[in-house]
């Protein structure tokens, strides 16, 4: 993650409306939380739309700088602590986000571990380019064997710390959905009616573009464009977990930054996951709920979504087979027809 490089402002479509009869369509777009991010305002005079995408951008950029994981930032000093054995004073912000972490831990049965970023250091993804080197064996073993968790935190008087000098906190997987949950709150602040923030695949949907409802797209994991298309709702965000995007080579075998905890080793069987989330964490849902499915594989991915609450899931399978939960199916529009998805 290289930060905010660059903000482009296209504005598409203003005063065109006067004889097309249609709504000015605002967009910016921004390099952060190492991904591209783009909001989009539909209907609001350009001052206003440009306004509040901006605000929404800077809140992005205070949430990157706040939770880098290997760049100085209040997450970095809290793993440096929990690495002494040492308690560290946290924001009421961080606090709150590790407890909905561990929640959701919990609930995942500690598959969705955000504690694993000494496994993620290991593996070379704390880097904004990817090595084609596994790492050792001992140390993936040593790591696994500490079994660092969410619940190994303890928090008191708005101090952290950690009983297992294991835990490095890696909220890269929780992130994305946070911030999609702020910016939909500052946009409706501000009398947003109308707007799709796309963080990386993140998608989240407030209002309708125009009469209809915004349309986004799945990217396909193996080639370029949408495997499927899909109507998303007021309130409602949709995630991707991918293997597609950081990963590395090594001979024929890619190995991605999503990795099982149990075993140490890259999620290897599935190449994305798809969810569809609603209500007030429809953001944090859409980013973290994917992980236990991506890690649970193909053949545990509906347990694992009936134990994220998630009716409506999409999993691509090694083999590039669509596997679709029987409400998701309702709802996508799969791009090649000749496609026959497994409903399960």
């Amino acid at each position: 993650m290289t930060g905010l490089i660059r903000i482009v402002a296209i504005f598409v479509a203003l005063l065109l409306a006067a004889c097309e009869g249609k709504e000015p369509l605002y967009q910016e777009q921004a390099y952060v939380f190492g991904t591209l991010v783009d909001v989009s305002v539909y209907g609001e005079t350009e001052p206003h739309a440009r306004q509040a995408a901006n605000d929404v951008l800077r809140e992005f950029q205070r949430l990157h700088d706040m939770l880098h994981a290997w760049q100085p930032s209040e997450l970095s000093e809290l793993n440096a602590a929990f690495a002494k054995g040492e308690s560290n004073a946290i924001s009421a912000e961080l606090v709150a986000m590790l407890q909905d972490a561990t929640q959701l831990s919990q609930q995942s049965q500690d598959i969705f571990n955000p504690a694993i970023g000494g496994l993620v250091q290991l593996w070379g993804f704390h880097s904004d380019e990817f090595k084609s080197v596994q790492p050792d064996e001992k140390k993936i073993k040593q790591l696994v064997a500490a079994n660092p968790q969410m619940s190994d935190i303890s928090i008191v008087h708005g101090r952290a710390q950690s009983r297992n000098k294991s835990v490095q906190l890696d909220l890269g997987g929780y992130a994305k959905g946070y911030a999609l949950d702020r910016a939909a709150e500052l946009l409706r602040k501000q009398g947003i009616r109308n707007a799709l923030i796309n963080i990386g695949g993140n998608v989240m949907a407030i209002g309708q573009h125009g009469k209809r409802p915004w349309r986004v797209g799945i990217q396909h994991p193996r080639k370029p464009g949408a495997l499927a298309t899909l109507e998303l709702r007021d309130g409602e965000a949709i995630g991707t977990s991918g293997d597609y995007q950081r990963y590395f080579m090594l001979g024929n075998v890619r190995y991605c930054h999503l990795i099982d905890p149990h075993s140490g080793y890259p999620m290897q069987g599935v190449q994305a996951v798809t969810v569809l989330t609603s209500g007030t964490r429809a953001g944090v849902l859409s980013d973290a709920a994917s992980k236990p499915l991506f890690i649970a594989g193909a053949r545990g991915w509906r347990a694992a979504a009936m134990q994220m609450n998630l009716s409506e899931a999409m999993l691509v399978d090694g083999q590039g087979n669509i596997h679709l939960t029987a409400a998701l199916q309702k709802r996508l529009e799969l791009v090649d027809k000749s496609i026959h998805p497994k409903i399960e």
